[in-house]
């Protein structure tokens, strides 16, 4: 589908025949790890960390990066990739997985097909927002919707609707390309669209990765300080860009070890990402936004100064208290264990599905990746199954204690997870006065994986940053980040230029 004469990628995209479908491997010549379910439980109940109520003060577990990167991962996976036709229930054969949508980060789950196509979800140029959503301080929308019973989100990806988080999060996306529109109207839609691009791309190279990868790996795939395609050496394709299950089933799910309990939305609702078992509410979404349920966006990114310290009404010199992501580790807050029966059954847990879709998906073992990329592979002992904090309250125990048959052969998604809390960069936190926190980061296994995926997705796509105009820089200058783009999406500074 075209608009204003030019192409509109998006959920037009279908299997590549040049390569092995949209999902395809890095490491084609290693072998699948074998494991027995009866292990993989075991595995799965180590990585649980204890039950824990939503907190608003500090918590040892939490890393250095503000709490709204978690969903900010989980939107740009939905950007990659939709993959409606797999579960665990089907023979995950990545030759047979079909992933309906561009793997590029054109975001495509927020234009969709465009207004042409697609007219319910704009109002000419712009896109429709919906109802107002208070208890956040900014003005606020929920996402349109229709008006069936739930009231469904009329966006590019209804993924994207799937907790309160995200939700708004998308909401700002359709902000940023609104304003954008309004204050650029000598622009053609398309060349807006391609502007919003531009500044989310920006976002993912020079601010997203360097919080997730550790920087030894990153400057290795950098020549001059500029990314090189020449330094990829794992991820490659013959002319289209595909989708790695390395990358899909396990490195890249490093997120779900950052979720929290739960969060503080505003200043008066606090919640659990999952209610206890048979209990209603949470952060879940598919249904219109709880009026109330508006997100104090400073609780979530540093677009303001906030203090460290516990956050109470009465206190009125004391500032609301920014909520940090989880460290990437071998541990999982303990709701993400019993998902509510409507999210996912059989099995409940979120772990053990993970560690499932890896058998099914024919991954290699975390120590054959290491040894395939030449990175140094980590002992069994170093393997530690728990939180990675700085000052753990009893031994954590290692894979081999979990079960023997561990031994040289753990789960990709786990290495990745237990590597990561070997490279722990001190960052300093966006409060008040000089704090820093040991954040652990992908390494050498998973942060090469997820940095040559990403790059190689840019600089195979001729409209991206990367390749179209390598030297772009947002109007606001080089130290643009995520904090500036939800800024400029609720009208609180300049930034579409350029």
């Amino acid at each position: 589908m075209s608009h204003h004469g030019l192409t509109v990628r998006g959920l037009n995209a279908t299997r590549s025949s040049s390569f092995d479908g949209r999902f395809g491997r890095m490491f084609r010549a290693l072998q699948p790890a074998r494991f027995d379910d009866d292990d993989l439980s075991k595995l799965a109940a180590a990585m649980t960390s204890a039950a824990d109520p939503p907190k608003d003060g500090s918590d040892e577990e939490e890393s250095g990066i503000p709490a709204l990167y978690t969903y900010f991962a989980q939107f740009i996976d939905h950007d990659l990739t939709f993959d409606p036709a797999s579960s665990l229930q089907k023979q995950n054969d990545p030759d047979g997985l079909v992933d309906y949508r561009t793997p590029a980060f054109d975001l495509d789950n927020v234009y969709g097909r465009g207004p042409s196509d697609q007219p319910y979800m704009y109002e000419g140029e712009k896109f429709l927002l919906g109802k107002t959503i208070t208890g956040g301080g900014d003005d606020a929308w929920d996402l349109p919707r229709n008006s069936a019973n739930p009231a469904r989100a009329l966006i590019g990806d209804p993924r994207n609707d799937e907790n309160a988080l995200v939700s708004q999060l998308h909401g700002l996306f359709l902000r940023f390309h609104n304003r954008c529109r309004s204050e650029n109207p000598q622009l053609s839609f398309v060349e807006v669209q391609q502007r919003v691009r531009f500044h989310y791309q920006y976002v993912i190279l020079h601010d997203f990765l360097p919080r997730f990868v550790h920087s030894s790996v990153l400057d290795g795939l950098k020549t001059n300080g500029r990314y090189d395609v020449r330094r990829l050496d794992f991820y490659h394709y013959r002319k289209e860009p595909f989708m790695p299950v390395e990358f899909s089933g396990a490195a890249y799910r490093m997120g779900h070890s950052m979720v929290r309990p739960g969060y503080r939305l505003n200043d008066k609702t606090i919640l659990p990402t999952f209610p206890p078992a048979g209990e209603k509410g949470g952060l879940r979404g598919f249904d219109a936004m709880t009026p109330t349920f508006g997100l104090d966006w400073g609780r979530f990114i540093d677009i303001d100064v906030r203090a460290p310290g516990l956050t109470r009404d009465s206190e009125p010199d004391r500032r609301r208290r920014l909520q940090f992501a989880y460290r990437i580790d071998p541990a999982l807050a303990a709701p993400l264990a019993s998902l509510p029966a409507d999210v996912a059954t059989n099995p409940s847990s979120l772990l053990l599905r993970n560690l499932m879709r890896g058998v099914a998906l024919g991954l290699p073992s975390g120590q054959d990746v290491a040894a395939a990329m030449y990175a140094p592979v980590l002992s069994d002992r170093d393997i530690l199954i728990g939180q990675a904090v700085d000052e753990p309250k009893s031994r954590l125990p290692s894979i081999v204690d979990v079960s023997p048959h561990f031994a040289g052969n753990c789960p990709l998604w786990t290495y990745v997870l237990a590597e990561a809390a070997h490279y722990k960069t001190p960052q300093r936190l966006p409060v008040q006065g000089e704090h820093f926190i040991n954040t652990p980061q992908l390494g050498p296994v998973g942060g090469r994986i997820v940095a040559e995926v990403f790059l190689g997705l840019m600089f195979g796509d001729k409209s991206s940053l990367l390749r179209a105009h390598p030297s772009w820089v947002p109007a606001s200058g080089a130290d643009y980040a995520l904090r500036d783009f939800v800024a400029y999406a609720l009208g609180r500074e300049p930034g579409c230029r350029r």
